[in-house]
C-alpha cells in the first residue's frame, strides 16, 4: 500500500498534526493519528464514566438521606446488629429510649441494652431460632432515669448479598403507651356498658310504671278473696275453740248435740276445706304476680332457659290492657308450642313495648276501635310473630329510623324513643331479628323471627 505524503494527510478534528520530530523510526503519521483518536475515545468514556459515578453517588446519597429520614420519624424503636449482637444501626426513637446517644451505642452489643437476664435469654432464643418472617417478644430495655422499659420485639434475620445471614434486626414498640390506649378503651367500653343497662333498666321502669294501676287491681281481687276467707275462718276457729273446750269440760252429749246445732259445727267442717283451698288459690295467684313483676323488673343477669312464646306473648297482653290499655283489642290464640332459648323477661319487654307501640299508633290516630293481630309460624328452624295493627301505618321517612336510639314520632313527654331501640337489640342478642313495615292492608307490622329451641 502506497504511503502518503506528510502534506496530504487529511485533518481529524481535535487532533494537531505531529511534528517531523516527532516521527519514530517504523511508525507513520497514520499510526499516531489512530493511537490519538483511541486516547480521544478513551478521555470521552473516563468522562462519562466520571458523570455517571457522579449520579450514581447523588443516587445512593438520596437513599441514604431517605432511608435515614425514614429511621428518624419511626415511632417504633429499630436495632440493627451483626450475627455476634454487636450493634451496628439504631434509629432516633431507641436512642430516645434508652438515653443513650448514637456514638455510644456503636460500642455496645444488644444484650448492653436489656434490663434483665429473662429478655436477654429471650434475644438468644430469638437469635438462633430466627425465622424468615420473624419472631415476636416481650423484652425489657434499660434506662439510666426511668428504670425498666417494656417493648415488644420482633426479630428478623439480615442477609448480605450473597444469601448469607449477615446480622439481625430488631423493631419493636413500647408497651405503655399500647397499655395506656388499651386502659383509656377498656374504661370507655366499661362505662359504655354501664349506660347501656341504665337505659335499659330505666326503660323497663317505665314500662313497668305504666303497669302499676292495672297490676294494682289485679293484686286486690285476690288479696280480697283471702283477707274475706281468713275473716271466715277466724269466726269459724272461735266456734271451734269453744266447742272443744265445752267437749274437755265434760258436757251431757245432749248439751253438746245442743252447742254443735247452735254453733253450726257441721258446716264449719264441710265448708273449711274449700275455704283454706280458696285461700291457698288467692295467695298463689298472688305469688305468681309479684314474681313476675319482679323477673320484669330485675336488672338482667343473661339467664337462658326454654320459654314458651305463647306464655310470653299472653302475659304481654294481660299486662298493657289491664295496665295502659283496657279498651285494646287484641287477638291472639294459642297454638302449638314456640319454644326458644333466652330470656322470659327480656322478651317480655319486647313484646310489651311492641304492643304499646301499636295501641299507641292506634288510639293516636283517632281509631275508632284501635285493635291489634297476632299470628305465629315456624319455617327453617325459626319461631316468628307476626304483630298487625289498624294504626296510621309507618311514614316512608322514617321507616329507617323507628330503631334508633331515641327516636320517637310521640309527642314530647310521651315516649323516650328508647323501646324499639332496646327491643331491636334484645331480639338481635337472642340471635334473632325485629323488623318493621307496612302491612298491605293498612296499619303496621312488627316482625319478630327467634331460633327455634
Amino acid at each position: 500500500m502506497p504511503r502518503q505524503s506528510k502534506t496530504s494527510s487529511p485533518a481529524v478534528p481535535g487532533i494537531h498534526a505531529m511534528p517531523d520530530h516527532a516521527a519514530l523510526d517504523g511508525v507513520d503519521e497514520a499510526t499516531w493519528v489512530d493511537v490519538i483518536q483511541k486516547m480521544d475515545e478513551v478521555y470521552s468514556q473516563l468522562v462519562r464514566d466520571e458523570i455517571a459515578l457522579e449520579e450514581k453517588n447523588e443516587q445512593l446519597e438520596r437513599s441514604q438521606q431517605f432511608i435515614f429520614s425514614l429511621l428518624s420519624a419511626m415511632s417504633d424503636v429499630l436495632v440493627a446488629c451483626n450475627h455476634l449482637g454487636d450493634i451496628e444501626e439504631t434509629n432516633t426513637a431507641l436512642r430516645e429510649l434508652v438515653g443513650v446517644d448514637e456514638q455510644r451505642l456503636r460500642g455496645m452489643t444488644i444484650y448492653d441494652l436489656l434490663a434483665d437476664g429473662t429478655s436477654a435469654a429471650r434475644v438468644r432464643r430469638m437469635i438462633e431460632q430466627a425465622l424468615p418472617g420473624g419472631e415476636v417478644a416481650e423484652l425489657q430495655l434499660v434506662h439510666p432515669t426511668h428504670g425498666g422499659v417494656h417493648v415488644d420485639f420482633n426479630c428478623t434475620p439480615r442477609m448480605d448479598s450473597s444469601g448469607k445471614r449477615a446480622g439481625y434486626v430488631f423493631v419493636g414498640r413500647p408497651l405503655g403507651e399500647l397499655k395506656r390506649a388499651y386502659q383509656e378503651l377498656r374504661q370507655t367500653h366499661e362505662a359504655l356498658k354501664r349506660t347501656q343497662q341504665q337505659l335499659l333498666h330505666a326503660e323497663k321502669m317505665a314500662s313497668l310504671g305504666r303497669l302499676v294501676a292495672g297490676v294494682a287491681h289485679e293484686l286486690n281481687n285476690p288479696i280480697s278473696f283471702v283477707l274475706g276467707n281468713v275473716h271466715a275462718l277466724k269466726r269459724y276457729s272461735d266456734r271451734i275453740t269453744a266447742y272443744v273446750e265445752a267437749v274437755h269440760e265434760g258436757d251431757t252429749p245432749e248439751q253438746l248435740a245442743e252447742m254443735r246445732q247452735k254453733l253450726r259445727i257441721d258446716r264449719i267442717l264441710d265448708d273449711l276445706p274449700s275455704l283454706i283451698e280458696g285461700t291457698i288459690e288467692g295467695a298463689q295467684r298472688t305469688t305468681d304476680i309479684v314474681n313476675g313483676l319482679k323477673r320484669f323488673s330485675a336488672v338482667d343477669r343473661d339467664e337462658k332457659e326454654q320459654v314458651d312464646l305463647n306464655d310470653v306473648v299472653e302475659r304481654a297482653i294481660h299486662w298493657v290492657s289491664k295496665g295502659t290499655a283496657p279498651h285494646f283489642a287484641v287477638h291472639w290464640e294459642r297454638g302449638a308450642p314456640l319454644s326458644v332459648t333466652g330470656s322470659a323477661g327480656k322478651l317480655l319487654q319486647v313484646l310489651m313495648n311492641v304492643i304499646q307501640n301499636a295501641y299507641d299508633a292506634a288510639s293516636g290516630a283517632q281509631v275508632a276501635q284501635p285493635a291489634l293481630w297476632i299470628t305465629a309460624g315456624r319455617e327453617d328452624g325459626k319461631v316468628a310473630l307476626y304483630l298487625r295493627d289498624n294504626g296510621p301505618g309507618i311514614p316512608d321517612a322514617c321507616m329507617n329510623q323507628i330503631f334508633d336510639p331515641f327516636f320517637t314520632t310521640k309527642p314530647v313527654g310521651k315516649g323516650t324513643g328508647l323501646g324499639l331501640s332496646i327491643s331491636y337489640g334484645i331480639v338481635e342478642k337472642h340471635g334473632g331479628t325485629l323488623s318493621a313495615r307496612n302491612a298491605p292492608g293498612g296499619g303496621a307490622e312488627f316482625v319478630i323471627e327467634l331460633p327455634a329451641a
